[in-house]
């Protein structure tokens, strides 16, 4: 190779993505991509808005009279379970998300570019994250408005929210992973939500698990989905959480890393 030959290969060698900057960069491009696109799309807005107005109303207003829950408070009760439900179901937006960029062939355009594979996903779950963000957001004004009350102070409900979203970051990882292995959106649409609804009504979400039958109790008891819930609804309340808010902690982890990592390398095969 001539010398000017080898000038050009090194100066686009320094021109590849390279060190933590780019890969942040990187990051924050994918992630402002789709939440511009959010912002584009008043539909899918206007349902992130009703839906949690329409849980909060129907299960206050609905089932709260006729459901008998520990402390006698059922809004106390059932709000903080409406806002765990809310965010997770939340994260179906990343596997219908990927699914739909696979197949405009978005995806294919993307692993082209000189950035890093990874922030293609890690961007995707950002955004989702920021959207849950604002989800939220209206699930609290619309929960204060029914009759819900921050009693553990704000501090604990800053806490509790934390535990909330990182749990729904957590689910996004699951999702992406089921958005990157089915072969159509409408696919990932079923895929990323059947499996959720039996996750959030087989919890505490609702009502208490000793209510249930004495066999579906300790499935109850070990959902994730009912750590979490608990975890939140004690700190919301001002009352003593146990243990439940380390394994809140474990479970987000866990879960962001097993599904981070199978996500992440289905993306990589795909590239080959």
């Amino acid at each position: 190779m001539t010398t000017a030959g080898i000038d050009v290969a090194q100066e686009a060698d320094r021109r590849l993505p390279a060190g933590p900057g780019w890969f942040a960069s990187d990051c924050a491009a994918e992630a402002q991509r789709h939440l511009i696109a959010t912002v584009r799309n008043p539909d899918l807005l206007m349902f992130a808005t009703i839906q949690p107005i329409m849980f909060v109303v129907l299960f206050v207003y609905v089932f709260g009279g006729s459901i008998t829950v520990p402390g006698g408070d059922y809004v106390q009760f059932v709000v903080p379970g409406i806002f765990a439900q809310t965010v997770v179901f939340g994260s179906a937006f990343t596997g219908i998300g990927v699914a739909e960029d696979m197949a405009k062939g978005f995806m294919d355009r993307l692993r082209t570019l000189p950035m890093y594979p990874p922030a293609v996903l890690m961007g995707r779950t950002l955004s989702d994250l920021a959207r849950n963000v604002f989800t939220f957001t209206i699930m609290l004004i619309v929960g204060l408005l029914v009759g819900f009350r921050l009693q553990g102070g704000l501090t604990d409900a800053l806490v509790a929210t934390v535990l909330l979203l990182a749990f729904a970051y957590a689910f996004s990882w699951i999702q992406a992973w089921v958005g990157l292995s089915v072969k159509s959106v409408e696919a990932a649409s079923s895929a990323g939500m059947i499996w959720m609804f039996p996750m959030t009504f087989l919890s505490s979400a609702f009502v208490d698990p000793s209510t249930m039958p004495g066999w579906l109790q300790p499935v109850a008891n070990a959902n994730p989905f009912t750590v979490v819930t608990n975890a939140t609804r004690a700190l919301y309340n001002g009352y003593d959480p146990g243990n439940d808010v380390w394994y809140s902690i474990l479970w987000a982890v866990g879960i962001t890393v097993v599904f981070g990592f199978l996500a992440l390398r289905k993306f990589a095969s795909q590239s080959r």
